[in-house]
């Protein structure tokens, strides 16, 4: 299966963005951007349209990020992580149902592709970049899931190398999830183990 220069471009700047992301590095921001920008077009193309104006949203976000975390002076790889609290974790798991939802009535009106699936994608996504902007140690459960269900979803639309950048985007989640509870404060740890 032929290979696009937008498929190869994207899973380049989304392995380094990632992988930047692990390491709590301030320079995940704008490579999200450019990232975010690539993938847009390649979903754009295979009618994945609530994908592709995820990674609308994903620039907003992450210039909001990038700002948030030069602010906040915590760019640096052992800057601090914070909790979730559970009540926030209910808020964002109701607010995903009912963009999930939504999402799923538009895309069907707009004879997207796979639309059920496309909507989850898109509402997990938004929670976990909004945690991520927080720096959440959370932020990786919910960036896991995503990776878990978009797999499948880019194998069946012809993408294997977007579908093997993701399983790689789930091992760099592991990591990044284990590396961001080493810095947690020790009550935090406890609780992830």
């Amino acid at each position: 299966m032929p290979v696009s220069a937008g498929d190869l471009a994207g899973f380049i700047s989304g392995l380094i963005c990632v992988w930047l992301t692990t390491r709590g590095n301030i320079w995940n921001f704008p490579v999200g951007i450019l990232n975010s920008a690539i993938l847009g077009l390649v979903f754009l193309q295979q009618r994945l349209f609530a994908d592709a104006s995820l990674q609308i949203v994903f620039i907003v976000l992450s210039a909001l990020g990038w700002w948030k975390w030069l602010r906040q002076g915590i760019g640096q790889e052992s800057s601090p992580v914070f909790e979730t609290s559970p009540r926030e974790q209910l808020l964002l798991g109701a607010i995903t149902v009912i963009v999930t939802l939504a999402l799923w009535r538009v895309l069907v009106l707009l004879k997207g592709a796979c639309p059920p699936v496309d909507a989850l994608i898109t509402a997990l996504s938004l929670a976990a970049q909004w945690q991520l902007n927080k720096r959440q140690v959370s932020s990786w459960l919910w960036w896991i899931v995503v990776d878990l269900i978009s797999i499948p979803l880019y194998i069946s639309r012809d993408l294997p190398l977007i579908a093997a950048l993701y399983a790689v985007f789930l091992l760099l989640c592991l990591q990044g999830w284990r590396r961001w509870c080493s810095l947690a404060p020790a009550t935090m740890r406890q609780a992830a183990i």
